[in-house]
């Protein structure tokens, strides 16, 4: 059946839909120790979020929650409703696991951090201590001009899902290899991994290497200092 439904249709992408009066209450549930708070594991998978009932909240409340989605998910595009009324071309057609689609679809949002998006882990003393707020999931984004060996990004991204595939969620990565003109795209999901070769650089276009991670605890000075190590 699977095999016949897969010839039919495909995962074209995640899209979540957030109430936005009362979606921090969900995202700041309390959970037992090492029990996901699928809230927030619905928000880190998605590649397009709908922010709905936004009429129900004030500029500051949607503000706060705006930003503390980006916080979890720094790769997703975000949509501001009402009664759920988005465009179709919003949810369908989205690409999310397309290769080919990754380059436009890898942008760093500029109004958080500009180097990460990070949530502190942080426990409510006032709880017992065997239940936490799932904190820890967030999104870590690098940006950097250079060139990169290939070879030393394939044996970076092995070891990095070989040894946090489990707590890897998502990421993408549009990178500049050295002797290439054409970007190299990737795309993971947990110990999932897929690259290749993309669109051609532009004469005079500027060759940024742009990567997001998504992911619990994520250490993002590990990361960086990975990425270092691949670049020529």
């Amino acid at each position: 059946m699977d095999e016949l439904v897969s010839r039919h249709v495909k995962l074209d992408g995640v899209v979540t839909l957030v109430d936005a009066k009362h979606a921090m209450q969900h995202l700041n549930e309390v959970k037992p120790r090492f029990v996901v708070n699928e809230a927030v594991e619905q928000v880190a998978y998605a590649d397009r979020i709908i922010l709905n009932k936004i009429d129900l909240v004030t500029e500051t409340e949607l503000e706060v929650l705006t930003n503390r989605i980006k916080h979890i998910n720094g790769m997703a595009q975000i949509k501001l409703a009402k009664f759920g009324s988005v465009d179709m071309d919003f949810v369908l057609g989205v690409g999310g696991y397309d290769l080919e689609r990754i380059d436009s679809q890898v942008q760093v949002d500029s109004s958080c951090s500009p180097s990460h998006h990070r949530e502190a882990g942080h426990e409510h003393h006032n709880h017992h201590h065997d239940h936490v707020h799932d904190s820890t999931v967030s999104s870590v984004s690098i940006v950097y001009e250079g060139t990169l060996d290939l070879d030393e990004v394939d044996d970076w991204l092995e070891r990095l899902i070989e040894e946090k595939g489990e707590d890897l969620y998502r990421m993408k990565g549009v990178l500049s290899i050295n002797g290439s003109d054409q970007r190299y795209v990737f795309q993971g999901v947990h110990s999932t991994l897929d690259g290749c070769p993309g669109s051609t650089w532009g004469p005079d276009e500027k060759r940024i290497n742009k990567l997001v991670f998504i992911g619990r605890n994520l250490d993002e000075t590990t990361l960086r200092k990975g990425f270092r190590g691949c670049l020529v």
